[in-house]
């Protein structure tokens, strides 16, 4: 467990989904006439899902954190309890390599933006992907 109630209550607080970088990532798309599914559960994976989902492109956005996910920029290590806290993280990074194993072994494109990156230009890369093969995207 994190080291005391109150880390543990501010970690809890912390947003799963709707975070600043996935509406800035969300507004940009949409304003590029892309429609797509927020928050949504994965094929084969009931309790996984994706911040944002091109069903019919097969295409899935995780926008994910330095911090829950590893960035290697940004990435830290809690002082307290950091055995704990490293596995947590490590199993977090592991669960992310199989979610996109898994994705793309059944003809998915997965794309994995950090939180930090540029709006705009992963906004393009996200378009490129959408657009792929489906005009009507």
């Amino acid at each position: 467990m994190p080291t005391d109630p109150s880390t543990s209550q501010r970690m809890s607080r912390q947003r799963t989904r709707d975070t600043a970088a996935e509406w800035s990532l969300r507004r940009l798309l949409h304003a590029r006439g892309l429609r797509y599914r927020v928050d949504a559960v994965l094929p084969g994976l009931p309790r996984r899902r994706a911040d944002i989902v091109f069903p019919r492109q097969k295409v899935a956005v995780f926008v994910d954190g330095c911090f829950w996910h590893g960035c290697p920029e940004h990435k830290t290590a809690p002082k307290a309890n950091a055995a704990w806290w490293a596995a947590k993280l490590a199993r977090n990074v592991e669960r992310d390599r199989e979610t996109d194993a898994h994705l793309v072994g059944m003809g998915w494109t997965v794309l994995r933006i950090w939180e930090h990156e540029d709006p705009e230009r992963a906004t393009d890369l996200v378009e490129a992907a959408a657009r792929s093969g489906h005009p009507g995207a």
